[in-house]
């Protein structure tokens, strides 16, 4: 967000409505930054899970291998642990959808304020982000 200039500032009062609106967006925007740090880090770790199936498909089929379970390691066999990461993979895939669904909604919420705003305060409001 940035200041805005003397040129920009308009004498515009502002009622209740127009105030409800702004924390609106403002809970909005907030709430949109945390789930789009959360979308990262799930995207991130569905990479992970992608990269780790690469290796198994590389692993003996003979030997254990050690799987994380929260803080500790389990020893399983290959298929089990494929079957696992399968398992883990489409949970994520899910939540990742469901957050991006979610911040669509968001983002289309926003839209309409910034309509709402913008008519009312033009340049003397920044909704924008920089």
């Amino acid at each position: 967000m940035r200041l805005l200039k003397e040129d920009e500032e308009a004498d515009v009062e502002v009622n209740y409505e127009d105030q409800q609106n702004i924390n609106a967006f403002s809970r909005l925007n907030a709430r949109l930054n945390d789930m789009e740090d959360t979308y990262d880090t799930k995207k991130t770790e569905l990479e992970y899970l992608e990269d780790l199936e690469s290796e198994l498909e590389l692993a003996d089929e003979e030997d254990p291998v050690m799987y994380r379970v929260g803080d500790a390691y389990i020893s399983l066999s290959l298929e089990m642990a494929q079957e696992r990461l399968t398992k883990e993979q489409e949970a994520l895939k899910a939540e990742v959808e469901d957050l991006k669904t979610e911040m669509d909604d968001i983002s289309e919420k926003m839209d309409k304020l910034k309509v709402v705003l913008y008519a009312k305060f033009g340049k003397s409001i920044n909704l924008e982000k920089d």
